[in-house]
């Protein structure tokens, strides 16, 4: 499959899966007969995102005759795994998708190309310096902001609407949410939402909304142990009155929106990144709405709107150029936005974004329409995480599970989380 295209997307989707499962999908930088260079270019994210993406790709091939791009996604946890061994091996994909989380681990490890050295080709002067700003480490441009994207609560509004309980405003309190949490797994007869103690990106807006941080600047932890053992009584205490997903379902979690409970339709809301959520679409037809996500006690804000992903050129690559065009295409081009929508987020590029974004349809309007919502009213980004957090998304998640099954306190699983995160940062 990798290279061929065909309008059908079941046929691409089963074939980039098994493209996604495999270590390689083809040497980094190659070249085929006919002087044809091959470039690898991977990404996480739901068949919808895919389809466009082999769209724009195919584009690319067209205006680069030069070129063959080959392709694979999978969902968000699989990606991470397979890109850690493939950097480790030496083996990185000439154009990767890089989440916020990811910059520094792979930048510092040497896994991504400095960008500057391709100015000539990637043009960056249409994108917001605090935005482009993301992708530095040390001064250096390692990555590219592909979309803008922030968190939401996605909801299945026919399901909601038929409770009887009233539906999400502007915005709301993390105890107004509960309360309405409650309201719906009583009227539902089904959790009101997934279970968001597993999530760090949820307990990252929680902190935030109490105007503390997941991380200090120098890198080290912006919370304590009682910070967390609040967060994980109260989403605790919220799965034991069946108003969020049980550990059955939590646990079953791996990125993908297919398999949210939400997604299979075991509960009525999730919370997500606004992007991804255009996947509910082909799970739930009747119709999926997005509400911002709660805020502290004192109203005070804690999401934000972040690069929604990355492109970074593999250090290894034996094209370099040819990776650069490809990201430049992906960022720049007008008709790639137009095919991409807001698949990714809303466009980067502001004279791209002012361009399309009039001409969205559908959900990809929908998201421009939440972004417009909250736009003036959040609080800035923080700066990129450091390198260990990659690895503490997974150890939060697991130390909740031991919460969610009962094994541990919300206290016990806090002191340990905290424990460790610390001994991951200092290594």
């Amino acid at each position: 499959m990798p290279g061929h295209r065909t309008k059908g997307f079941c046929a691409s989707a089963a074939a980039l899966v098994l493209c996604a499962m495999l270590a390689g999908c083809g040497g980094s930088g190659e070249s085929v007969g006919g002087g044809k260079v091959v470039l690898r270019y991977t990404w996480w994210g739901n068949p919808d995102r895919a389809e466009r993406t082999e769209q724009a790709v195919a584009l690319f091939e067209k205006q680069h005759p030069d070129i063959q791009v080959r392709t694979s996604f999978s969902a968000y946890e699989a990606y991470k795994q397979k890109l850690a061994v493939q950097a480790s091996g030496g083996d990185a994909p000439d154009v990767m998708q890089l989440d916020y989380r990811q910059i520094d681990q792979y930048a510092s490890g040497g896994v991504l190309l400095d960008l500057a050295e391709q100015k000539a080709v990637l043009r960056t002067g249409e994108i917001d310096p605090g935005l482009l700003a993301t992708g530095r480490l040390d001064d250096t441009q390692y990555a590219v902001p592909q979309g803008r994207g922030t968190e939401t609560v996605a909801y299945d509004v026919e399901a909601w609407k038929a409770s009887g309980v009233p539906l999400p405003g502007r915005s709301w309190t993390w105890s107004e949410w509960a309360d309405a949490m409650r309201a719906l797994a009583k009227k539902t007869g089904k959790p009101g939402s997934t279970d968001p103690g597993q999530s760090e990106d949820c307990f990252e807006v929680w902190l935030r909304g109490q105007g503390k941080s997941l991380y200090t600047e120098d890198g080290g932890l912006g919370f304590t142990a009682d910070d967390l053992a609040r967060w994980w009584t109260f989403t605790d205490r919220l799965r034991r009155e069946g108003a969020v997903s049980p550990a059955e379902q939590t646990t079953q979690l791996d990125g993908s929106v297919e398999n949210t409970p939400l997604g299979r339709g075991k509960a009525v809301s999730d919370p997500n990144w606004d992007a991804p959520a255009s996947g509910f679409l082909a799970l739930i037809p009747t119709g999926v709405r997005l509400a911002p996500m709660p805020s502290g006690e004192d109203g005070i804000p804690g999401q934000y709107f972040k690069p929604s992903m990355f492109l970074g050129v593999g250090a290894t690559t034996g094209h370099p150029k040819e990776a650069a065009q490809l990201v430049d295409f992906l960022v720049n081009d007008e008709q790639a936005a137009k095919i991409l929508g807001a698949t990714r987020g809303i466009p980067v590029n502001e004279s791209v974004r002012e361009e399309t974004q009039p001409q969205l349809k559908d959900f990809d309007r929908t998201i421009a329409d939440y972004q417009s919502l909250l736009e003036g009213t959040l609080k800035d980004p923080p700066q990129a995480p450091p390198s260990g957090d990659n690895a503490l998304q997974a150890t939060f998640q697991r130390d909740y599970d031991q919460v969610s099954y009962e094994r541990m306190s919300p206290r016990e699983a806090a002191q340990n989380y905290v424990t460790e995160a610390k001994a991951e940062l200092r290594s």
